[in-house]
């Protein structure tokens, strides 16, 4: 068996959907996106036995700045990655190559975005969950299996005179004005919007842009991927000036109504740290807690990373960005957060 670096997409991308555990960002596209968007190179590994045949893949992503450091991510700035392979010599054979990797450029460490634990032997940080929700057959039994004060939420939505809209690329300038003001208000630096468009543009039969409207302006958007029977919503804001009418609400529950209605069997609200506000959020829908595992290739002994808003040496920073016009976000934030994983 050997490792080669991956050039082209069509024996991954194969080799994904054949894959049990396999997710929408072990697709090869991504590779593209990510290179389009923020500049990093890749390391796309396969693992390929003596007679040709596909063994597992491990999709890598270089990060290296003076300000955040230099590591390697699989994958980074989405929920899922990692490992994907269920022959135990394909994996070992995989993890060595990154490994080299990872010395060879000087790296302090991979991370690795696992749902189950695979690696017992691999330092393990245990700080997020995603939250999955099973979906009932119909729209109807769905509804019928919320708790009423989450379907009198949804109705205050639709009393409110909240109007939703589904669409593509024609909704990306509103969603994105909506989540730039959204993120400046969390004090978290925003993407730029060029990333969503080429994550549109890669994936077009699999995205969609999702909006709600009061008098006609949008104050709620997010961007719905889907595969392999389950629907994501990673990108998801509104504006909190409108809390009160529940727009978030309408959103999460048009989007749960087209995964029924496409025959998905689950919906993915995303990672949240348990208990937080988000985490709650997601649960009174009936979402059940995932683990996530992010594993870590590095020397012995070292200090996992903890490059995330709760780090406290982050805090006056967060403050600051708070305080800053949504303009001035939108042009400091991409330099900023393109090598925040």
């Amino acid at each position: 068996m050997k490792v080669v670096i991956v050039e082209t997409g069509a024996e991954w991308d194969s080799f994904v959907r054949a894959s049990e555990g396999a997710t929408a960002y072990h697709c090869f596209g991504w590779r593209a996106v990510l290179a389009r968007s923020f500049g990093h190179p890749s390391h796309y590994l396969a693992a390929i036995d003596d007679s040709g045949e596909w063994r597992g893949i491990l999709p890598l992503v270089h990060m290296r700045s003076r300000l955040f450091g230099n590591f390697i991510v699989s994958l980074p700035f989405v929920n899922y990655g990692g490992l994907l392979c269920d022959d135990e010599g394909a994996a070992a054979l995989l993890l060595h190559e990154a490994e080299r990797i990872r010395r060879s450029c000087g790296a302090t460490h991979v991370e690795l975005r696992h749902v189950a634990r695979r690696l017992a032997n691999l330092p393990t940080k245990q700080h997020k969950v995603t939250m999955v929700l099973e979906l009932a057959s119909s729209a109807e039994d769905q509804w019928k299996a919320f708790d009423p004060k989450l379907r009198n939420q949804i109705r205050k939505a639709q009393r409110s005179g909240l109007q939703f809209r589904r669409g593509h690329m024609d909704l990306v300038d509103a969603f994105y004005e909506v989540f730039a003001r959204n993120m400046r208000d969390l004090g978290t630096p925003v993407y730029s919007k060029e990333f969503f468009r080429n994550v549109l543009e890669t994936f077009p039969d699999s995205t969609a842009t999702m909006a709600v409207l009061h008098e006609g302006q949008i104050i709620c958007a997010g961007i719905a991927s889907w595969f392999k029977g389950r629907l994501e919503v990673p990108w998801a804001s509104s504006i909190k000036d409108y809390k009160t009418l529940c727009p978030n609400h309408m959103l999460y529950w048009e989007a749960i109504r087209f995964s029924i209605e496409h025959g998905f069997r689950e919906f993915d609200f995303g990672r949240s740290t348990p208990n937080e506000g988000t985490y709650n959020f997601k649960k009174q829908w009936g979402a059940l807690p995932i683990q996530l595992n992010w594993q870590y290739l590095t020397d012995e002994h070292a200090q996992l990373p903890e490059l995330n808003p709760s780090n406290p040496k982050y805090r006056a920073a967060i403050g600051i960005w708070q305080r800053l016009p949504v303009s001035v976000t939108k042009f400091l934030g991409p330099l900023i957060v393109r090598n925040i994983p």
